[in-house]
C-alpha cells in the first residue's frame, strides 16, 4: 500500500519532522508526535525525577552535628572553626527553607508574625595552610550545592583591566550548569580577601581600583541584589539577553590570612593592661589566642571598609597547626597524602609505607618553610622525585619504605623485593 501525499506530508506538532523521516507519528485530536520527541520527553521527566530526591536530602541532612562529622573525616583539628560553619551553614539554609515554605502558604505563627531572618555571611581568618578553603569546598561537597572559588586579587572596579565582580556569580551560575534557581542557593568562596585591603586606616584620596574600590563594588551583591550576567562571550554585544541572578539566598564566605592581624589585637588588649599592677602575661599569647579575640574593628583597622565588614557578621578564627595536626594531616583524612601516593604506588603493585620518624621529618620542613598543610606536597614530590622516576623499570619489587634519612638527607628509600623461585 502506497502513502499518499497527503500521508506523507502530516508532521509532527513539537520538531516539525514529515512522517517519512521519523520511524512513528502518532496521531491524536488535531496533532502529532513523533517517536524522538516522545523518547526526549522521557528524559526530561527522568531528570526531574532524579533531582526531587536531591533536595529533600540537603534539607534533610545539614544539622550542625552531621555537617561536622563530615568534616571531621576530611580536615583535621579546627574545632572551633567547624563548630561556627556548621551552625552558620545550617542557619542560612533554615533560613531559606522558612521563606519557601512561608512562600508556599504557610502561616508563620504569631509571635513570629513580621519577623524577617537575614543573611549572615562568613568571614574566615586564619594563616597560610590552615584549612580555610578546604573547608568551604568540604561544605558545598556535603550540602550539594553549586559552589565557586573566586580569587579576589584579580578583581577590579568596573571599567577597568581585570575581571569584575559580577564574573563572580556568573561562574556560579556555570557551576550550577546554568540553572539560575540553582545557582541562586549556592555557596561563593572569595579567597584572599585580605589583599584588597585599602593602604592605612584612612580612605584613599586616589583611585584604589584594585582595593577599596572591589570592597565598594562587592558590597550590594554580598548583601542581597539583583546581579545581569551576560550568558555567553563578550559583555559589550548589545543584542545580547542578560540573565538576572538574585543574590538575596547566596551564602558568601571570605577567606583571608590577614598577615599583622595580631599585632592590631595585641595593641588593642594590651591597652587595658596600663599601669601600675596590669597583667603582661596576655601580651606573651599566641598567636592562635590572639585570633580568637578578634573583632569587626580590628578588621577595619585592618584596612577593610566597615560597610563590608557588617556585612560578614560571622567571623570564625583558625588556629595555627601544630605539629602532631600537621602528622595526622599527612596521613588520616579520606585524600590524605599519603593515601594519595599509595595509591599510585599500587597501581605500579608495590606497597608504600612511611616510618613515623620520616612523617615527623616532612613536618618540621614544612613548618621551617612556614607554608602550612600546603607545603607538606611539595616536599614529599621532592622525597619521591628519584624512586618515581626508577620504579616503573625496576622488576619483582613489593615493598617501599621512605625512612628519615630519605627526607633529612634524601638518601633512597629502602626498597624490599619479592623472593626469587629457585
Amino acid at each position: 500500500m502506497k502513502t499518499t501525499d497527503s500521508e506523507s506530508k502530516v508532521r509532527c506538532s513539537f520538531c516539525g519532522k514529515e512522517a517519512r523521516d521519523v520511524q512513528k507519528l502518532i496521531a491524536g485530536p488535531k496533532v502529532h508526535i513523533c517517536d524522538e520527541c516522545v523518547s526526549l520527553c522521557r528524559e526530561i521527566i527522568e531528570e526531574d525525577r532524579q533531582r526531587e530526591p536531591e533536595k529533600q536530602k540537603e534539607l534533610k541532612e545539614m544539622r550542625p552535628s552531621q555537617i561536622k562529622t563530615f568534616l571531621d573525616e576530611h580536615i583535621v583539628g579546627q574545632d572551633r572553626a567547624k563548630r561556627a560553619l556548621s551552625v552558620a551553614v545550617y542557619n542560612h539554609y533554615k533560613r531559606i527553607r522558612t521563606a519557601e515554605l512561608e512562600a508556599g502558604g504557610a502561616e508563620p505563627h504569631e509571635e513570629d508574625e513580621g519577623v524577617e531572618l537575614t543573611k549572615g555571611n562568613i568571614l574566615l581568618i586564619g594563616p597560610t595552610g590552615s584549612g580555610k578553603t578546604l573547608m568551604a569546598q568540604s561544605l558545598a561537597r556535603k550540602l550539594d550545592v553549586p559552589f565557586t572559588i573566586a580569587d579576589a586579587t584579580s578583581l577590579t572596579e568596573a571599567g577597568y583591566v581585570g575581571e569584575d565582580v559580577e564574573n563572580v556569580v556568573k561562574n556560579l551560575w556555570l557551576a550550577a550548569d546554568r540553572d539560575v534557581e540553582r545557582a541562586s542557593r549556592g555557596i561563593v568562596c572569595i579567597d584572599e580577601i585580605d589583599k584588597i585591603s585599602r593602604r592605612g586606616d584612612s580612605p584613599s584620596s586616589t583611585r584604589d581600583v584594585g582595593g577599596e574600590g572591589v570592597q565598594q563594588a562587592l558590597l550590594k551583591m554580598v548583601e542581597a541584589s539583583k546581579v545581569m550576567i551576560t550568558p555567553e562571550g563578550s559583555r559589550n554585544r548589545p543584542q545580547q539577553e542578560f540573565i538576572q541572578v538574585d543574590t538575596g539566598n547566596i551564602l558568601f564566605i571570605a577567606s583571608g590570612s590577614f598577615q599583622g592581624l595580631t599585632d592590631i589585637i595585641a595593641r588593642r588588649i594590651g591597652k587595658s593592661q596600663m599601669g601600675f599592677g596590669a597583667d603582661f602575661s596576655k601580651r606573651l599569647e599566641s598567636s592562635n589566642d590572639l585570633l580568637r579575640h578578634v573583632r569587626p574593628e580590628d578588621v577595619v583597622k585592618f584596612g577593610m571598609i566597615p560597610e563590608f565588614v557588617g556585612r560578614f557578621p560571622v567571623i570564625v578564627a583558625f588556629d595555627e597547626l601544630s605539629e602532631d595536626m600537621l602528622v595526622e594531616i599527612l596521613w588520616k583524612p579520606k585524600n590524605s597524602l599519603v593515601k594519595q601516593y599509595q595509591k599510585l604506588f599500587e597501581l605500579e603493585k608495590v606497597k608504600l609505607r612511611f616510618n613515623q620518624e620520616a612523617m615527623v621529618a616532612i613536618v618540621r620542613e614544612a613548618i621551617k618553610r612556614k607554608t602550612g598543610a600546603r607545603g607538606l606536597r611539595a616536599i614529599i614530590e621532592e622525597v619521591m622525585l628519584d624512586i618515581m622516576y626508577e620504579l616503573p623499570s625496576l622488576e619483582n619489587v613489593r615493598e617501599c619504605v621512605i625512612t628519615e634519612e630519605s627526607v633529612l638527607h634524601r638518601e633512597k628509600p629502602m626498597l624490599v623485593y619479592e623472593k626469587q623461585s629457585a
